[in-house]
């Protein structure tokens, strides 16, 4: 069985404050998640160790770099701040974790009916069944996410089991493939208590940071150049499920199409 973790970016409302809204998926054969657990626990430890960092502390990637309560506390630079991103990067990228990231574009968004939460998390769900199915047919997987928004997936995920609709890629039309791996609602957890969501909310944030336009990125985030930003995302490329899309590659899903 696979355990999946889902964090987000950008605000899933509409117009909402962002012209992006990112979820990140990250998964792991339920074997490997002691290990997977215990690796991660010890870069905690050396990032307590080298820069102060409890390993107790939540590490918000967006909070982190934008210097916000509590990291302004530490006064770290911008220069050490990106070499802090830069080790956090490569430890994910070195755990043998993987993700699937969903981007959802509301300025191509014409129905302002869309539902963008149940949408991406539904394009989410498709890819997990079909990635973790082709890994393993027999195999099953369990959703643990923050609780914000667990309502709304518990929604959607026992509305694609029962009933979906996916587009063809061969043309026009839609056929039916319901979801059949998945198992149980999406069990809630605080972020601040689980160490794979904190990293799915940092692949969630720079994923964000690398799609949106640099114009719509916040101001206090400009000491973070696109160069910055471009070599964190290629450092984090082996975490990236590049399977879920034929045209990124990064595997980044963008909707609408």
């Amino acid at each position: 069985m696979f355990i999946v973790y889902f964090d987000e970016s950008g605000d899933d409302g509409w117009p909402g404050s962002s012209r992006l809204f990112t979820l990140t998926s990250l998964y792991l054969h339920h074997q490997n998640w002691k290990e997977s657990f215990d690796k991660f626990y010890d870069f905690r430890k050396y990032l307590h160790k080298k820069y102060g960092i409890p390993t107790t502390m939540e590490f918000h990637t967006k909070a982190f770099l934008l210097n916000k309560h509590p990291y302004g506390a530490f006064r770290f630079n911008n220069a050490k701040r990106l070499e802090i991103a830069k080790e956090y990067a490569f430890a994910v990228a070195n755990s043998g974790l993987k993700a699937t990231n969903i981007i959802i574009d509301k300025s191509k968004i014409k129905d302002t009916s869309y539902q963008i939460l149940d949408s991406a998390f539904k394009f989410n769900i498709q890819r997990l069944e079909n990635t973790l199915g082709h890994i393993d047919p027999s195999t099953k997987f369990l959703i643990i996410t923050d609780e914000g928004r667990v309502g709304k997936m518990r929604k959607t995920s026992r509305r694609i089991q029962k009933i979906n609709f996916i587009p063809s890629l061969h043309g026009a039309g839609t056929y039916r493939k319901e979801i059949k791996l998945l198992i149980e609602d999406p069990l809630p957890k605080k972020s601040q208590e689980s160490y794979f969501i904190q990293i799915a909310d940092f692949l969630a944030y720079f994923v964000y940071i690398y799609c949106i336009n640099p114009k719509c990125r916040s101001n206090r985030l400009s000491w973070l150049s696109d160069e910055n930003i471009k070599e964190i995302i290629e450092i984090l490329k082996p975490a990236f499920n590049t399977l879920a899309s034929r045209t990124n590659p990064y595997g980044f899903v963008i909707y609408p199409q």
